[in-house]
């Protein structure tokens, strides 16, 4: 087990298991993602739409798979049953997903999806971005290549909001009604726990809270062009340490794992 120097309020070192709870958060956020943009397939507005967006879920799947799958093994270090990206993708509880709010939030019409997908897309690439600067060479691999993947999602949900933001009146009014409505879930991604704070001292993550303000530049610059505001929000869901990252969640992530996971709890154990 490697030693680092942790913050004041944890432990003296990094434990296998703060490891595999990080690596749960980077894993089930483009997880659960993916499972909501899963239910659009067949149901996109023009076929190109219906196969790119696709194509995003197919790229988040596989970044989920990685992040899972290191879990799985440094799991396996500290404790017998050291389960792989399967299990642990169709074999938790709602309360043990450490994915954000934002992006367990109901599909609705496709000017909600674009507007989740864009304010998810555009923390990821940063997020990815300074993973890639991390200590640990598997975490940095891992972030390199999801990177890539996430430069070209942000700059097509930007496209998109520009597209409906600066659209029609019903497509400029259903856009920024998304965002009044998600707005709220966006703090989340800038607020640093514990063990968020462990891990960017041991040289491993990042703190959260230096990725706002370019986000926020690069949110409004789109958001501008696209005629849209995003609303100013005193209260943010999640942001005082009680969120999703942490397994708090609404009831919707429930109904969201009822139906991925179904056919694994139906039939245990069983091979295709």
């Amino acid at each position: 087990m490697t030693e680092f120097v942790l913050h004041a309020s944890m432990p003296k070192i990094v434990t296998d298991l703060i490891l595999f709870e990080y690596l749960l958060r980077l894993g089930d956020s483009p997880l659960i993602l993916a499972q909501r943009l899963g239910e659009w397939v067949g149901k996109g507005p023009i076929v190109e739409e219906d196969l790119a967006l696709t194509n995003v879920g197919l790229d988040l799947l596989g970044q989920a798979r990685m992040w899972l799958a290191y879990a799985g093994e440094v799991e396996a270090r500290c404790s017998p049953r050291g389960r792989d990206e399967d299990a642990l993708a169709f074999h938790r509880d709602a309360g043990a997903f450490r994915n954000l709010l934002l992006v367990e939030q109901p599909n609705g019409n496709y000017a909600d999806t674009m507007t989740r997908q864009f304010l998810f897309d555009a923390w990821h690439v940063r997020a990815l971005q300074a993973l890639t600067r991390s200590c640990d060479p598997r975490v940095a691999e891992i972030a390199a290549k999801g990177a890539k993947e996430a430069s070209y999602h942000v700059e097509r949900s930007g496209d998109w909001m520009i597209r409906l933001g600066d659209g029609t009146d019903e497509s400029h009014a259903k856009t920024q009604s998304a965002l009044d409505n998600l707005g709220m879930y966006t703090g989340e991604m800038f607020a640093s726990d514990a063990i968020d704070a462990a891990l960017a001292d041991a040289g491993i993550g990042f703190d959260h809270a230096v990725l706002l303000a370019p986000w926020r530049e690069h949110v409004d610059a789109v958001l501008e062009e696209a005629t849209l505001a995003l609303p100013a929000a005193e209260w943010m869901q999640g942001s005082g340490g009680r969120g999703g990252r942490q397994g708090v969640h609404g009831e919707h992530l429930g109904h969201l794992l009822a139906e991925m996971q179904y056919l694994q709890r139906a039939y245990p154990d069983s091979q295709w």
